[in-house]
């Protein structure tokens, strides 16, 4: 595809950014299931959140154009082809991994209202309703913001213009392919829908990462690109779970217990490669001290936030401590990667545990540099679910600029959890 071409000709009118429901990540489809099974009552807030405010997406972002794409997601359902994809297809090796009562809701779902309005140079942009039906809001929310970004960048380039910058572009991604293809053992997947530079581009990158990985690449977390270029769908659940499980619990008792009774509901429902730990939502090294001994059975652990080699040492050590061999483990590393990361990480890791990455922004949107002012560059916009019934969530991390919730409760977290003297990163993406 010749996306310059298509960029320059219809000035991008001819592509809505979401054309699917199931344009998301298939963590979020996954989690939705187990909240439509264990959790249907609750009721959640979701809030854009932009960490880089010197990106002035108000400024940038015509308002009216926002709410025609937002207003286009609504009108979205299934269609015929994606629900029988859901429905039929393996996923981790399992047939019929989202139930008929599921998937039944699922083909009537149209996404509730959104609420948007204008703060200064930023927009505040949140959904309220039921958590299974407002949840699915967050990627695309997410996708739409980041694309149209892009399109109010690239809409000011002439034909050639766009034709150099994406050539310098592919080359980027290729070179890169290149450089993780010289790596023996390894096993990536594409985890960059949520701040990627737009669909086709992402698309463009599986394309890539298949032709120069081959069984290196193991699939995407886009379940749309996953469909139609025939590659695994990747994903098991996200920070999500124990921020609104957290702030149901109605005592400091139940709250130190709430990231547990996540992973039971859903070690009910799933077994082997989707039985991955998340550890860091409050604090990798007090969940896993805390943990029960079932736990250590599970497949194996996912590094998001922190220093990533202390993060698999402390995951080593502690499957260790339990009678486990890490070995037999998975570490997936999820944060922020690019080439030289995931180089290292694998070099110092594989031959002591199953290493595996997820490869997020730095592949699906790195046009750094590439425009006058680095008006391309990747920025840290989030969607998170900052209420639950409403309480406020928490989210505390093991960096702590990545820490969201008021003061008042983030405090009281620490203090439930344990949770010491955290080290600064910077947060890129």
């Amino acid at each position: 595809m010749d996306i310059a071409t298509r960029v320059y000709n219809h000035k991008w009118k001819i592509d809505p950014i979401i054309r699917s429901l199931i344009d998301t990540d298939f963590y979020k489809l996954l989690m939705c299931q187990s909240v439509f099974r264990n959790k249907p009552d609750t009721t959640v807030t979701f809030s854009l959140i932009n960490r880089s405010t010197h990106v002035p997406l108000a400024r940038l972002i015509d308002e009216g154009e926002l709410r025609e794409q937002l207003d286009h997601i609504r009108s979205l359902s299934l269609s015929r082809g994606e629900s029988t994809w859901l429905r039929g297809n393996t996923f981790y090796g399992k047939r019929q991994m989202f139930r008929p009562d599921f998937m039944e809701w699922f083909e009537g779902l149209r996404l509730p209202p959104y609420h948007l309005e204008r703060k200064g140079d930023q927009y505040e942009l949140t959904f309220e309703g039921k958590w299974h039906e407002v949840m699915l809001w967050e990627i695309p929310a997410l996708a739409v913001l980041m694309e149209l970004r892009s399109r109010a960048v690239l809409d000011k380039m002439g034909r050639f213009e766009l034709q150099v910058l994406y050539a310098r572009a592919m080359t980027r991604v290729w070179e890169k392919i290149e450089r993780l293809r010289e790596i023996d053992g390894l096993t990536i997947a594409d985890f960059g829908t949520r701040r990627r530079h737009s669909f086709l581009w992402q698309d463009w990158c599986v394309q890539a990462m298949i032709e120069g990985l081959g069984e290196k690449f193991t699939g995407t977390s886009n379940c749309l690109i996953a469909m139609r270029r025939e590659v695994e769908a990747i994903g098991t659940n996200a920070h999500e779970l124990p921020m609104v499980y957290s702030a149901l619990a109605d005592s400091d008792a139940e709250l130190a217990q709430a990231p547990y009774d996540v992973l039971s509901d859903w070690h009910d429902e799933h077994e082997g490669n989707l039985r991955i730990i998340l550890p860091d939502t409050y604090g990798t090294q007090g969940f896993l001290d805390r943990a029960p001994d079932w736990l250590a059975g599970w497949t194996g652990i996912r590094i998001d936030s922190g220093d990533p080699a202390k993060g698999a040492e402390v995951a080593i050590n502690w499957w260790k401590e339990r009678g486990e061999d890490p070995a037999e483990k998975r570490v997936i590393f999820s944060d922020g990667l690019d080439v030289p990361q995931i180089q290292d990480l694998h070099a110092q890791f594989s031959d002591r545990t199953k290493v595996s990455f997820g490869w997020g922004t730095l592949l699906t949107n790195d046009f750094r540099g590439l425009v006058p002012g680095d008006a391309l560059a990747p920025f840290s916009l989030v969607c998170k679910a900052v209420a639950a019934n409403g309480r406020p969530t928490v989210k505390l991390s093991d960096n702590p600029e990545k820490a969201m919730g008021p003061a008042e409760e983030i405090a009281r977290y620490k203090r439930v959890f344990g949770v010491g003297k955290q080290e600064r990163q910077d947060v890129i993406v």
